[in-house]
């Protein structure tokens, strides 16, 4: 299904220069900031501009257009086109082709470039090569179809395509072993766009004769989009399909090594006849064969990367430095209260009775690691408000929880405590745990959001401001004082979305829950007053994730724009546009040390985006289905990420490579978590199942440091030597997991009755 114009409308290039100013503008009409709270952090250094560099692979600059939809960002990100025409274009050849410069101003139109569009016509009328017809004529359903398709001729004989096809099919049976497995990889792009030029050249009768005769031998995970390709069979339906669009507007990748491509060659100059020149001028235009030096991959190595909409990952795609290590903690000193020893009773106090333990208070220091992780980014390369008072209490408190952290292994799984929703059956869209585990937050389908305390105490309302005034600031309970006893109760509702919320997400101090829904707003709910203090709006379509940063400040959202935004909580626009995904973007999740974030899609691919530049800096196939859930391991080196496919994959983003692949559940994966020290793996699916996976023994085992970045390394399927244990429940799927700051495991379900 394609994208309206209303979609890409307010999308800006990433990587363009922010102006000055762009943290301290104030929100547009209609989106909702009141004056920032007394919790609110103080506004940092402004997050620094990317370089003005070529723009990375995979980030579109988005122009300004108007829409019914009043997208915040347009004010802000406008200027996004030298206003200069650059002496360059002059001598390009593009320039003086009628058919090029149609093209051209199709694919600006279909991604609603219309600045861009007009500057184009504008410098073409000046320089005298564009003919008034086609600057002036104006899109229409055929005229986008031929637009988008230019590139398929006919050439009067439908039947070619099928000898032409067959031929390639005898020829890859034929090879040698070695390099059959990557020959093969070009099947189905080619089977994909012959079948789409028959039906364009309105072969309709061939087309799907075609289709009947070699759609079955095509892989399993290919059988989704070819049964969605089958229901095209006129040049009308080619018009707005999502599928079709994705293989026009990208070059689809295969990768094989230097041998592999000579065998191709020397097939090619063998074979000069008239359906072979066809099949190469095809693989010309649509595929891009990614070449590398050494022996061609086995089918197991190509398996598990392969399924991708548009091939495998490049390799210079995975090529720039990513920063996945920690920075060092800073020096950190906080009161905790210790027992004296109590002193033995003398037989002049042997009367009086055992003397209650003495209880002080000490000072604490704990000091930040004395070795730099040479893999982790400096300090100030994420701009971040210093610490207040209370962060540095909730840190302390952290720290000391810490030290009475369970150690896990093999020898020593977590205990596993589960709560089950009950009464909600179909209800619970989204659900998420403080970091200390002290609040619950589902999202329902019916447009609100219910919160839980999971501690003793209820959750409490702030007093109003005239009862605040009389309020000793000084006592040391002030916060509790604060409360409003009488709004005590155990379980909160937020109301304000007018569709259902597909997410939700606590900022690391509490104060704060994030919210996303299908109206496409996003919400910043307070947990002290229970109302919503800001209303982003960014995107037209539903929002699929939010995601608060570890450090807090900013957060992350991604939706069905094919869009993830980089936001912060004091802003109202977006920081930065992540644009390169080819379908809906499902998930995402910060990196610990919050200068990446990563995104899943359902065009099976995994991202990572660098906050700070905007460009895509790691691009990882492998899934066969949609990526709807994804986990950064502690120390940020590895991703897990679950898919509908019933698998988990393990990737290290260190090269980019697929480590592992787990397979147990028999349906969709819904949760994934790791252990605070990063030894334990859990994972969870909608079979209502719960399985832990021995990580740290695959990170032993794994040798990750002398990989070869060339190719992939050979991946671990091997299952029951990693698998530590699953848990079943009667009938309640598992829905998310957490692990608390002493490694106890939170699943957290809704009950369906049968």
């Amino acid at each position: 299904m394609p994208l309206p114009p209303e979609a890409l409308s307010s999308s800006a290039a990433n990587n363009i220069p922010l102006p000055p100013g762009i943290l301290t503008s104030g929100p547009p009409p209609g989106v909702l900031k009141p004056s920032v709270p007394s919790s609110m952090p103080p506004h940092p250094t402004p997050l620094p501009p990317p370089p003005q560099t070529v723009l990375p692979e995979g980030i579109r600059p988005m122009p300004i257009t108007t829409s019914k939809v009043q997208q915040p960002v347009n004010n802000v990100l406008n200027p996004i086109l030298p206003q200069k025409p650059d002496p360059s274009v002059v001598a390009d050849p593009t320039l003086t082709d009628p058919a090029a410069m149609q093209a051209v101003l199709a694919y600006l139109r279909k991604y609603n470039l219309g600045d861009t569009e007009t500057m184009l016509k504008e410098e073409m009328k000046k320089r005298e090569v564009a003919k008034p017809s086609i600057v002036q004529q104006q899109p229409t359903s055929e005229t986008e179809v031929g637009n988008v398709l230019a590139k398929y001729k006919s050439d009067g004989d439908p039947n070619s395509y099928e000898a032409a096809y067959s031929d390639l099919e005898r020829f890859i049976e034929n090879s040698l072993d070695q390099h059959k497995h990557e020959l093969a990889l070009i099947l189905y792009p080619v089977f994909v766009h012959m079948y789409l030029e028959l039906v364009y050249n309105q072969h309709e009768a061939q087309a799907v004769q075609f289709m009947y005769k070699y759609a079955p031998s095509q892989e399993s995970y290919y059988q989704e989009d070819i049964k969605k390709l089958s229901f095209v069979k006129k040049r009308e339906h080619m018009a707005g399909n999502e599928l079709i669009d994705n293989f026009k507007t990208s070059l689809f990748t295969v990768r094989m090594s230097r041998d592999t491509y000579q065998q191709l060659r020397d097939h090619k100059k063998k074979n000069n006849e008239k359906h072979h020149t066809l099949l190469w001028n095809l693989i010309h235009d649509h595929l891009f064969l990614d070449m590398y030096e050494g022996h061609a991959r086995s089918k197991a190595q190509i398996d598990s990367t392969a399924g991708a909409v548009v091939g495998e990952a490049q390799r210079q795609a995975n090529r720039a430095k990513v920063y996945y290590g920690l920075p060092r903690e800073p020096d950190i000193q906080f009161p905790t209260t210790t027992q004296e020893e109590e002193e033995e009773p003398t037989e002049g106090t042997a009367a009086d009775g055992d003397k209650p333990k003495k209880k002080k208070k000490k000072d604490i220091f704990i000091p930040r690691k004395s070795k730099t992780d040479p893999n982790a980014p400096v300090a100030t390369r994420m701009p971040f408000p210093d610490l207040r008072d209370s962060d540095k209490l909730e840190k302390g408190k952290a720290l000391r929880e810490s030290i009475k952290r369970a150690n896990l292994g093999p020898n020593n799984i977590p205990s596993i405590c589960m709560y089950t929703l009950m009464n909600v059956c179909n209800q619970v869209t989204c659900l998420a745990v403080t970091d200390d585990s002290s609040m619950l937050a589902a999202g329902l389908s019916d447009s609100k959001i219910k919160v839980w305390s999971l501690l003793n105490h209820k959750l409490k309302k702030l007093k109003s401001a005239s009862a605040l005034q009389d309020i000793n600031r000084e006592a040391e309970d002030v916060l509790h004082r604060m409360m409003d006893d009488s709004t005590a109760e155990t379980c909160k509702e937020l109301v304000g979305h007018s569709g259902p919320v597909y997410a939700v997400s606590f900022s690391p101090d509490r104060t704060f829950l994030l919210s996303g829904s299908e109206d496409g707003a996003i919400r910043l709910w307070s947990m002290q007053t229970w109302t919503c203090l800001v209303v982003y709006k960014g995107h037209v379509f539903p929002v699929w994730d939010v995601q608060f940063s570890p450090l807090g400040y900013y957060f992350a959202s991604c939706g069905h724009d094919r869009t993830a935004r980089l936001w912060t909580t004091e802003q109202a626009n977006p920081l930065r546009i992540f644009q390169g995904h080819f379908s809906d973007i499902d998930c995402l999740a910060f990196h610990p040390n919050s200068n990446y974030v990563g995104t899943g899609s359902s065009d099976r691919s995994l991202r990572l985006w660098d906050c700070v530049t905007g460009a895509c800096v790691r691009f990882m196939t492998g899934h066969k289905a949609s990526v709807l859930i994804m986990a950064f391991s502690p120390d940020g080196r590895f991703i897990a990420s679950g898919s509908s496919d019933k698998k988990v994959l393990i990737w290290d983003i260190a090269f980019g490579h697929l480590v592992a692949e787990l397979e147990y559940h028999t349906d969709v994966i819904s949760g994934l978590g790791f252990s605070r020290e990063g030894t334990i793996l859990a994972s969870s699916a909608l079979d209502c199942t719960l399985a832990l996976w021995d990580f740290g023994k695959l990170l032993t085992e794994n040798g990750s440091d002398e990989m070869n970045v060339a190719q992939n390394p050979e991946v671990r399927n091997d299952t029951d030597n990693l698998l530590l244990g699953s848990y079943r429940t009667k009938s309640s799927p598992v829905l998310h997991l957490h692990f608390t700051r002493r490694n106890l495991l939170l699943a957290i379900g809704s009950f369906e009755p049968t």
